[in-house]
Formats: C-alpha cells, sequence, structure tokens
C-alpha cells in the first residue's frame, strides 16, 4: 500500500508548468519563456529517453491525495492567470515579451487546467463537475464539457465524433474541423436538450449561450478596466490552450476508426505509459482505459496490452505533430501494422 500512496503522490508533478509559469512572468523578459522551454522542449527530450512507466492495478480508495490534487489546480490556474496580468501591469511583461507570457501561460491552461477539468467534468459530485467546468471557461472553452461527455465518449472512432482524427488528416485540418464542429455540435444538442422542454433555444438555460456571453462580458471587462494588452494576452492564452486541447484530442485517436455498432474498447486510443505523461498530465495518456470505463478515477487507470501505443508521450510528439510530413512518417506504418494485424477496430482506408 506504501508504494500506491508513494505513486499517488507523484502527480503532484502536475503542478510544475504552473510554478514555471508564475516564475517565468513574475520575472519578465526572456524568463516568460520558461514553461515553453519546460514542457515543450525539455519534457519532451525526457519522453524520448526515459522508458514507459507502469504501476500496480490496485490503489488505496481511501488516499485523499489525488482528489487534492485536483482542486489544488484551481488556485495554481488563477496564480498563473493572475501572474500573467500582474506580470503586464507592472511592465516586467511588455512588447513581444506578452506574447511569449501569453503564450507560456496558454500551454498551462491546456496542459494543466484542461487536462484536470476533464477528470473534473467526469465527477458525479456537482461541486467538483463546477470547479471542472469553471476551469474550461478560465481557458475560454465554450463546448467541451456537452461534447466530450454526451457525444465523444460515445461516438469515438466514428464520423459523428468531431474529435477523431482522421487517417491522413493534419492537426491544422483538425483542429478547425474540431472546434467548428464541436461547437456547433454542443449548441444543438443543447437546442435540442431545451425544445423537448419547451424552452427556447437562445436563452440562459443553454450552457454554450451562457459560456460565450460570459467569455465576451469578460473580454469587455479586461478592455475597458485593464486595456488592450491585457485582452491579447488573454485571448493568445485562451487560442492557445485550446489548440493543445485539440492536439490531445488529435493524437489519442488518430485513425483508429469503427464501425458505430461496434463497442467502445481499449483498441481505439492510443495509450503512452511515459512517466511525464502519465505523472505531470495526471494519466490522461492512459486514455484507453478511460474510454473503456468513463467513470474511473485518473489514479486508478491501467494500461492494456491491446492498445495501439504511440510512440512517445504527448509532450514529446508535439512538434512531430505539428509537422504533417514527420507525423504521417511516424504513425502511418504503426496504422498499417496494426490493420495487417487483422483487428476489426482499424476498419480504415489507406491513403497517402
Amino acid at each position: 500500500m506504501m508504494n500506491a500512496y508513494l505513486r499517488n503522490s507523484l502527480y503532484i508533478l502536475s503542478f510544475t508548468p504552473a510554478v514555471a509559469v508564475v516564475l517565468g512572468n513574475l520575472n519578465g523578459g526572456v524568463f516568460t519563456l520558461t514553461n515553453f522551454i519546460y514542457s515543450l522542449v525539455c519534457l519532451g527530450l525526457v519522453e524520448w529517453i526515459t522508458p514507459a512507466s507502469s504501476s500496480p492495478h490496485h490503489t488505496p480508495k481511501q488516499d485523499f491525495m489525488p482528489k487534492l490534487i485536483l482542486l489544488l489546480h484551481v488556485p495554481a490556474q488563477l496564480l498563473a492567470l493572475c501572474s500573467l496580468f500582474y506580470g503586464i501591469y507592472i511592465q516586467s511583461i511588455s512588447g513581444y515579451w506578452i506574447l511569449t507570457a501569453a503564450f507560456s501561460t496558454g500551454l498551462n491552461s491546456g496542459s494543466s487546467a484542461i487536462v484536470v477539468s476533464h477528470e473534473l467534468i467526469h465527477c458525479k459530485d456537482k461541486i467538483e463537475q463546477w470547479f471542472g467546468k469553471f476551469l474550461l471557461f478560465t481557458a475560454g472553452n465554450v463546448y467541451f464539457f456537452i461534447e466530450h461527455l454526451k457525444v465523444h465518449h460515445k461516438w469515438v472512432g466514428t464520423d459523428k465524433d468531431h474529435a477523431t482524427a482522421k487517417y491522413g488528416e493534419s492537426l491544422y485540418q483538425f483542429f478547425i474541423r474540431s472546434v467548428k464542429g464541436q461547437t456547433i455540435g454542443a449548441f444543438n444538442m443543447e437546442t435540442t436538450r431545451l425544445k423537448a422542454l419547451n424552452k427556447p433555444a437562445i436563452s440562459f438555460a443553454n450552457f454554450v449561450v451562457v459560456q460565450i456571453a460570459l467569455q465576451i462580458i469578460v473580454a469587455i471587462l479586461i478592455l475597458f478596466i485593464a486595456g488592450p494588452l491585457f485582452l491579447l494576452a488573454w485571448l493568445i492564452q485562451c487560442l492557445v490552450a485550446n489548440f493543445l486541447l485539440e492536439y490531445v484530442n488529435y493524437i489519442q485517436h488518430y485513425g483508429l476508426m469503427r464501425n458505430e455498432k461496434q463497442r467502445v474498447t481499449e483498441e481505439y486510443s492510443w495509450e503512452s505509459n511515459q512517466f511525464v505523461s502519465r505523472f505531470v498530465l495526471v494519466d490522461l495518456s492512459r486514455h484507453a482505459d478511460h474510454h473503456y470505463y468513463a467513470s474511473k478515477p485518473y489514479h486508478t487507470l491501467v494500461g492494456y496490452e491491446a492498445s495501439p501505443k504511440l510512440p512517445s508521450g504527448y509532450a514529446g510528439l508535439f512538434f512531430i505533430a505539428a509537422v504533417p510530413f514527420l507525423w504521417k512518417k511516424v504513425m502511418h506504418g504503426r496504422i498499417r501494422k496494426l490493420k495487417q494485424s487483422g483487428l476489426t477496430a482499424y476498419e480504415i482506408e489507406l491513403r497517402e
């Protein structure tokens, strides 16, 4: 049991991007690149040179650490955002360093706030779920809560799921298609729900409408109270955070398609057991088990031998996914092997 407790304490590493952001923003200048260098360069290199990290399948249910870590990400996210605005206010962040500071802060919003929100919105407790929605709001996301829970988990790997990347699709094509499709899909789903209740679609009963309205209000308040530079920083961090979210969606299911009548199993998600992706991203990389059993807490997720394996972790693959021909070179051979293995999960048409 002691090993399990110690293992769970490793999830404290998930706060390191926020620490890098705060230190970078408070020092300003070139230090605003701290989280960019830490999260995408340093952690990316570590992912390639360290072996996969397996762990026991059992975990103490009475351990409070995993839940506490999730909840502490709420003040950590607020501190990261405040450090961005404070750095601009005291002018330790000025000129083009505002762009780098906003980018680094957005990386934290995408790799920490949205990742943790993903775990919290799956919780049955309404307060914990609210914190998950709040974290999404701080990252400027208006669709994930609806689409992920009601569409993605049901239709993953099919054409009905906008968050499943198709074989041959670039990260940039996917980003535009996914954000557009999920936003419209979430709005339509709320419209259908309200119609059944005899309520108007454009109202404050519509979750998407409320989120968009609140985002506009926040943007206006930032503009008139703080000024255009603060608004620019806010918008950039939101854009980066959501791009990172869609990057994760992109690599989690790339090219893995199924028939709508087939049950979702551990074969429809790419998995990684790399140490960084496991403990810095609160086991988001054990995505196959999450889709197999969506209600399982992150620290109880396990790896499956039958799940397709990514060549590295999430940090290690970012720059590869960002270059379409490199991504295809790395991934298409793996998909061909899966196709040749005869598994029905990979009913894809292999086109170059």
